[in-house]
């Protein structure tokens, strides 16, 4: 009996031995193929965007008034310097003013030779005219006189325009400020010959206590601006949120601007339309002639936000990684708004709210179909230096 139990046991401790023996073999396996890793994923939920859209801008001053002179003549006298601002009114150059002069005195010799030549044929005017009530000469010697009165008042009026004309002239010899603004380039100084006809003008005046940004909005840009017909293109400009004004050393103007006006003629060699922003100016930092970036700001509501790591691309088209109920990945092709921040996408197809989306190894340890175990984002360094300050502060 007592062999009988002993192969009972034994035969017991067998069948558990067999058991436990493919339990240990499945556990080999699963350590042999390691565990589902941890991915940071998160879930999609509709949120506002603050996009904004970047244009090369020119800058011009609200004038730019090219200085020529009206007459031709040698520069005497430059009497501003190049960057000074000047007011309306003021004198800029003065040309050579003697030939000038002496046709201006000239013209007033003539017409005090006119003059003179009116007042005698006055005189003999009337003289005639009596001798005609007096039926002593004849209605033909009346008219005569009449005629060489007629004639001399004519040539007087020729030499008044002359003399104004000459006037004129030897004012023009002095050059003055059409506006107040800002002196440009003075490429002639004194003894050079200036024209109404040269190539170069004298200089530029540029009124800048405000500035126009030109810069340029695709037809797809101004279709977006109506609403595609929605509104007019006063009202989407009347609309349109002020507008950012990047320089050219990448600092921003410190003052907003404002659209202005948007061209009504697309250019058929870039299909685009000419926009001007106004920017205020007074301490005069933006000159004409300077270039930087417009900065439009779109907002956008109640859009999917994700970030750029959690996207890839491949033939062209972008991918993100969505979670399923199983945490297993599937590649999903989506779409997104060409404007971003520089770390985050706007989706506008292939994405919803609600969905989970991997956030980290994409691109690199993922991979279609793969199972993982969803995991919360680590905290950035910073927000984790500042919890570690807020829990400090409340144990104190």
């Amino acid at each position: 009996m007592k062999s009988i139990a002993l192969s009972k046991g034994s035969i017991a401790m067998m069948l558990a031995a067999v058991a436990l023996f493919p339990s240990c073999s499945k556990n080999q396996q699963q350590m042999q193929q390691g565990a589902a890793p941890e991915i940071a994923t998160i879930t999609l939920s509709p949120q506002s965007a603050d996009l904004q859209s970047t244009y090369p801008a020119t800058i011009k001053g609200k004038t730019d008034i090219e200085i020529r002179p009206q007459v031709t003549g040698f520069i005497t006298k430059v009497l501003v310097d190049e960057g000074q601002r000047v007011r309306k009114g003021q004198t800029l150059f003065t040309l050579d003013q003697v030939t000038f002069q002496a046709a201006v005195d000239q013209a007033r010799a003539a017409v005090s030779t006119a003059q003179t030549a009116v007042n005698t044929a006055k005189m003999t005017a009337d003289s005639k005219k009596t001798l005609f009530d007096k039926n002593i000469i004849s209605e033909y010697e009346y008219q005569l006189s009449q005629n060489s009165l007629a004639q001399a008042e004519s040539q007087l009026a020729n030499a008044k325009a002359a003399l104004a004309s000459a006037q004129k002239n030897l004012a023009y010899t002095v050059v003055t400020a059409p506006s107040d603004g800002v002196v440009g380039s003075i490429p002639n100084r004194e003894g050079s010959l200036a024209s109404p006809s040269s190539a170069q003008p004298l200089t530029t005046v540029s009124d800048n206590s405000q500035v126009y940004a030109y810069f340029s909005l695709t037809e797809k840009d101004l279709l977006n601006m109506v609403g595609e017909g929605e509104r007019t293109i006063e009202a989407a400009i009347k609309a349109m949120p002020e507008v950012q004004l990047r320089l050219s050393d990448g600092s921003l103007y410190p003052l907003s601007g404002k659209v202005a006006t948007v061209s009504g003629v697309i250019d058929n060699s870039t299909g685009a339309s000419s926009v001007r922003a106004l920017f205020n100016n007074p301490s005069g930092v933006l000159r004409s002639g300077a270039t930087g970036q417009i900065i439009l700001p779109e907002n956008k509501e109640n859009v999917i936000i994700i970030p750029q790591k959690a996207t890839f691309e491949l033939q062209d088209r972008r991918f993100a990684y969505v979670v399923n109920d199983s945490n297993k990945i599937v590649s999903t092709p989506i779409t997104i708004e060409a404007n971003n921040d520089g770390k985050n996408f706007v989706v506008t197809s292939g994405l919803q709210a609600g969905q989970r989306i991997a956030i980290e190894g994409v691109g690199t340890k993922l991979a279609d179909g793969m199972a993982i175990t969803p995991v919360e984002p680590k905290a950035a360094p910073a927000d984790a230096a500042a919890a570690a300050q807020t829990a400090q502060t409340a144990q104190k």
